[in-house]
């Protein structure tokens, strides 16, 4: 593929880019709406519309550190709903993932096609069921069906259970971002290489 052509979505492209994220994100389950784990009937959905929102808040406001304004969710639900999905146990939102994907310059590319996870939230009630990792696979699978090249994220260095999910999934430390939070805790930046 030639580096200067912006243009990602070949097919050969998106097979290959399908293909790295199956060996880096060892990748089990497919692209079923429903999963059942532990009982539990677990439906995936992609963002649909404006009446999904206040679940969507409610889920992350709950279970995140960082508060976020309604313009923050607008501005990545209302450009990318395709990268925003949830999860749902009998019609209740208990998880909930949203990202983005743009170009970013880079040293060694001069159009990377960049995938960010801006937010991931899921019910503690319901942690330890893969909903974490199936929302975060779902999320690297549309954007690696848009010619994503790699995907970033921030969490708490102290958050050792995200930790442990994004780096089960191929994700690596790349750069520690000093008092990057409001409560003042330093940040881990992790990076996901699709090519």
């Amino acid at each position: 593929m030639n580096k200067k052509d912006p243009v990602c979505g070949k097919k050969e492209v998106v097979e290959s880019l399908e293909e790295s994220l199956k060996a880096k994100c060892s990748l089990k389950c497919g692209e079923d709406v429903n999963e059942e784990e532990k009982g539990l009937e677990i439906e995936y959905l992609v963002y649909e519309s404006e009446l999904q929102m206040p679940d969507i808040m409610a889920r992350i406001q709950k279970d995140l550190s960082e508060p976020y304004s309604i313009y923050t969710y607008r501005y990545f639900i209302h450009n990318w709903p395709h990268l925003c999905f949830m999860a749902r146990v009998n019609g209740n939102c208990v998880g909930a993932i949203v990202c983005k994907l743009d170009y970013h310059s880079s040293m060694r590319y001069s159009c990377t096609k960049r995938g960010y996870i801006a937010m991931l939230a899921v019910d503690k009630k319901y942690r330890k069921q893969k909903i974490g990792s199936t929302l975060v696979k779902k999320a690297i699978r549309a954007m690696v069906r848009e010619g994503a090249d790699e995907v970033v994220l921030e969490t708490e260095i102290t958050n050792k259970p995200a930790l442990r999910l994004y780096e089960n999934l191929g994700f690596v430390r790349d750069k520690r971002l000093f008092r990057y939070y409001l409560n003042g805790v330093d940040a881990l930046r992790l990076k996901l290489w699709l090519r």
